[in-house]
């Protein structure tokens, strides 16, 4: 069982930047593949980042390459989502996720969830 608690979520100016923070309890953190899920009001959830279990890999949506950085440090059972050049668009709840087989970009890969942070972008 991994308990995933997010924090770090607020309002920003368009182009400004936030640092999103994932804390993992348990001791197989180092098993799964994180990442990072949003959802806007009245859209599905889509995947934003993933990070492989050792960190090694990384993975982006289009919609945020360039201005997103997933990091994870196993030995803190964190993960850290690095937010810049914020649009309004990028306007949702962020979840984190573990996942320990699957398409890293499927939401369906994933079996543990955080209750997510609201992220808000004005223009």
């Amino acid at each position: 069982q991994v308990q995933l608690v997010e924090s770090g979520g607020g309002l920003v100016q368009a182009g400004g930047s936030l640092a999103l923070s994932c804390a993992a309890s348990g001791r197989t953190f180092s098993s799964y593949v994180m990442a990072w899920f949003r959802q806007a009001p009245g859209k599905e959830r889509e995947f934003v980042a993933a990070v492989s279990r050792r960190g090694g890999s990384r993975y982006y949506a289009d919609s945020v390459k360039g201005r997103f950085t997933i990091s994870r440090d196993n030995a803190k059972n964190t993960v850290n989502l690095q937010m810049n050049s914020l649009k309004p668009e990028d306007t949702a709840i962020y979840y984190c996720a573990a996942g320990d087989s699957g398409n890293a970009y499927d939401a369906g890969s994933y079996v543990y969830w955080g209750q997510g942070t609201q992220v808000t972008v004005s223009s």
